[in-house]
């Protein structure tokens, strides 16, 4: 075979070999664009409910239950003082001292008096009984010995005054001594040594440490679910309790237009005079509708919200198990950390999507599996 010959059948060959490979290729393209890859998506069906619990928060504020201005109900100058801010005390202890001085004096003079005083009283007894004998022999009228009575009424009269006098000078003295009338903590000092304090001026503020309670205003229509008594649930700084209704109030706050429940608050309780509390209301609301994750709503048109369903896709499909994307209207009537009540367009035992609803649009077919949750 000549060369010219060669060359020919060499370029038959090369010819039908790329041939073959491009229909080979054509084909695995072909059989790669049929193949469809579908999104899958999690999904869960719609369970209807005749109801659902609504948790209600009202605010109050925590009250010690005796919290007063401790202060002496005589004026003076603060001799004394034994506390201060922050400080516990109990029931009897001193907490500060007035200037006993003058009190003293007058003690003084009024035990003077009160020892010349009995000192007559002595003289005219004896005055009285000598002339009583004397009486008998005839010797003394009957009007000397009643100058004599007379007398002595007179300075046994002056003894109880001045006795009186001395009671009324030591209960000043026992109040120039200010006592803690319960136990709790200084929470304020408004006098400084020295000074002179009026009569009934407040010189600390005293938080009794017993009986905490909290007061907190609620609507008229919810103060009516309770009772004296009762067993409510309370929060305050991440703790919370189970207290009781110690009170209602019968008047409704002209401005908040609530009433106010005075609540109890446990013994341990381990609150602050002023802090912030919560009451926790459970109600059951009868409506009908269906609990989903946050995560399966997403913004409608309009300001409404939209769950995705799985149904059914309008075209017939080789895919059996496809699934095509609806975009339903709902409303939310309650919501939660992470779940939500809703209502609408919907039915119940349908699938709707979960979550990853920013991957999908209205009409796509996807693949669905059931949520394990």
């Amino acid at each position: 075979m000549d060369r010219a010959a060669r060359r020919s059948w060499r370029a038959f060959y090369v010819c039908v070999i790329a041939v073959s490979t491009l229909t080979a290729c054509q084909k695995e393209v072909t059989e790669h664009a049929n193949a469809t890859q579908l999104q899958t998506v999690t999904t869960a069906p719609l369970r209807l409910s005749a109801s659902y619990q609504s948790e209600q928060v009202f605010t109050g504020t925590i009250r010690a239950g005796n919290t007063t201005g401790v202060g002496f109900e005589l004026s003076g100058k603060l001799s004394e003082l034994t506390v201060d801010s922050g400080a516990k005390v109990t029931q009897g202890q001193v907490l500060a001292k007035l200037d006993t001085r003058l009190l003293d004096a007058e003690h003084q003079e009024i035990q003077a008096s009160l020892a010349q005083t009995q000192a007559d009283v002595d003289l005219a007894t004896s005055t009285l009984n000598r002339n009583l004998e004397l009486k008998k022999s005839g010797y003394v009228s009957e009007q000397l010995l009643d100058e004599n009575r007379t007398q002595l009424a007179s300075l046994e009269a002056a003894k109880k005054r001045l006795l009186a006098s001395q009671r009324a000078n030591q209960l000043k003295r026992d109040k120039s001594q200010l006592l803690a009338p319960f136990d709790g903590i200084i929470s304020q000092r408004q006098h400084n040594l020295g000074e002179v304090v009026a009569a009934g001026s407040p010189v600390f503020t005293l938080v009794g440490s017993v009986n905490t309670e909290a007061y907190i205003g609620v609507p008229v229509a919810v103060a009516q679910q309770f009772v004296n008594g009762q067993n409510v649930t309370v929060s305050v700084h991440n703790q919370q309790f189970t207290a009781k209704i110690a009170g209602i109030s019968a008047e409704v706050n002209p401005i908040s237009r609530t009433l106010q429940l005075r609540i109890s608050l446990p013994e341990h309780a381990n609150v602050i005079n002023g802090e912030i509390a919560y009451l926790h209301q459970q109600q059951t609301v009868e409506q009908a509708g269906y609990w989903v994750p946050v995560s399966a709503l997403i913004d409608g048109i309009r300001g409404r919200w939209n769950i995705y369903v799985t149904t059914p896709p309008s075209q017939p499909t080789t895919d059996s198990i496809s699934t095509q994307i609806e975009r339903r209207d709902v409303d939310i009537l309650y919501t939660t950390q992470d779940m939500a009540y809703i209502q609408g367009a919907i039915k119940a035992d349908e699938q709707y999507v979960t979550q990853g609803l920013h991957k999908l649009v209205v009409g796509q077919a996807v693949s669905s599996i059931a949520s394990t949750r």
